[in-house]
């Protein structure tokens, strides 16, 4: 007993005091390496794609979340991640970022502001569902990258109608004016060309707009003149006859016009000279206006006989009688029909100035001048004396037309050929 408290003098208080503090410290030290190497050997391998840029990392974070928590760094919803931030970490995994981008974009007039991670604007349009044709009008080219705060413009394009001169056809255009739609097109007007709106307006959905080509010609045509007719009295020819002086000849007039189509189409025509290539030349007709003598026509009588018989007393009848001389000159046989002066419209004047209304014991026949002269004396066979003093529309060659007085009378003579003298 005394010997091991011997033992024990031989180590001082402080010594056995301190030896307990450094071993407490190694054993805290040892537990904390083990505790780190432990931590390390179950960190996991993952490969980092961030916004473009490769870097591995070693992590004990359980999702794909955890990590760019352990970074310190924001997710937006906008932004490109994959796999997904709540996929689960394994080994040697690969996680791919990146973030989005702030941009405007104006369709059609209407601005939105919107993040987006498309890289190119193709690939932006394509998840917006739009659809670029060769009509419309974008501001950036299809393969253009993205870049903060970029702006993209996309105005559609609609359809109206264009009508060029006569050809009609749908076509496809933004929002621009009447002038640049033909400019695109290198669609060209003529001086005198018209566009119907006007080249200011601005195009709209389901406008038509026409193009009127105007051609302005000059057009020379050649037109006859007519001639006048010229009539002088000529006392030497018998009243109501005419004899053709001299023909009418037409003259020659050149007409220089100025003429407008429109799209091929005549729309008007404007005289600008008239120059008479050749006189006319008047017709001369001679009227004649000697009178006729009216000669005195011997009256036809009639006279009474009596017969008579022991038994009876004979009644007694009228008898035409001719004049004591026969009728002597030309004779001829013409057909024959009779008027009166008292129809609808007539005058009862005849063509030589005789008043047939006046004059209703007058015999009169109408001829046809060109066969029997007026003012001639004629014998007409049951008619008797007359003058040929009338005219008329029907009364052609060998034809009369004989005057008596009352209807019932002129209806009983009928049509009838008779023998007809003219006296000399």
């Amino acid at each position: 007993m005394q010997s091991e408290n011997n033992m024990k003098n031989l180590f001082p208080k402080s010594m056995s005091k301190r030896n307990w503090v450094y071993t407490f410290v190694t054993l805290t030290v040892f537990v904390l390496v083990i505790g780190f190497l432990f931590q390390e050997g179950m960190k996991k391998t993952v490969a980092l794609t961030l916004n473009g840029e490769e870097q591995l990392v070693r992590t004990n974070a359980a999702t794909v979340e955890d990590i760019f928590a352990e970074m310190d760094m924001d997710l937006h919803s906008e932004d490109y991640l994959y796999p997904s931030g709540d996929t689960e970490i394994y080994h040697d995994m690969t996680v791919r970022w990146r973030p989005a981008k702030q941009v405007s974009f104006d369709l059609g007039g209407e601005t939105l502001e919107m993040m987006t991670n498309a890289r190119t604007v193709g690939e932006f349009l394509r998840r917006e569902q739009l659809e670029v044709s060769d009509e419309d009008k974008l501001s950036h080219a299809l393969n253009e990258s993205i870049e903060e705060d970029m702006t993209i413009s996309l105005e559609k394009a609609f359809a109206w109608t264009l009508v060029n001169g006569t050809d009609k056809e749908e076509v496809w255009s933004t929002s621009i004016t009447v002038a640049d739609f033909l400019k695109q097109h290198e669609i060209e007007l003529d001086q005198d060309d018209r566009v119907e709106p006007s080249e200011d307006t601005m195009l709209t959905e389901g406008a038509t707009v026409k193009i009127v080509h105007v051609d302005k010609v000059t057009d020379v045509v050649e037109e006859t003149k007519d001639f006048s007719v010229e009539q002088k009295d000529d006392n030497t020819l018998a009243q109501g006859t005419e004899k053709v002086v001299q023909e009418g000849e037409e003259g020659l007039i050149e007409k220089t016009y100025e003429v407008v189509k429109e799209n091929g189409k005549e729309v008007s025509r404007d005289l600008k000279e008239e120059k008479v290539v050749k006189e006319s030349k008047n017709k001369v007709v001679a009227v004649g206006t000697k009178k006729p003598v009216v000669a005195s026509v011997p009256r036809e009588t009639t006279t009474k006989t009596a017969a008579s018989s022991s038994s009876a007393t004979a009644s007694s009848q009228p008898v035409q009688t001719a004049s004591s001389s026969a009728p002597t000159g030309r004779e001829m046989t013409m057909s024959s029909t009779a008027y009166t002066a008292s129809c609808t419209g007539c005058s009862g004047i005849t063509a030589t100035g005789i008043n047939l209304l006046a004059n209703p014991g007058m015999k009169v026949i109408a001829v046809d001048p060109s066969v029997i002269p007026l003012g001639s004396r004629v014998y007409v066979e049951g008619y008797g004396y007359a003058i040929a003093g009338d005219t008329g529309g029907a009364i052609k060659g060998n034809k009369i037309d004989i005057f008596i007085p009352d209807r019932a009378s002129a209806l009983a003579w009928g049509s009838r050929t008779v023998k007809v003298t003219v006296m000399p």
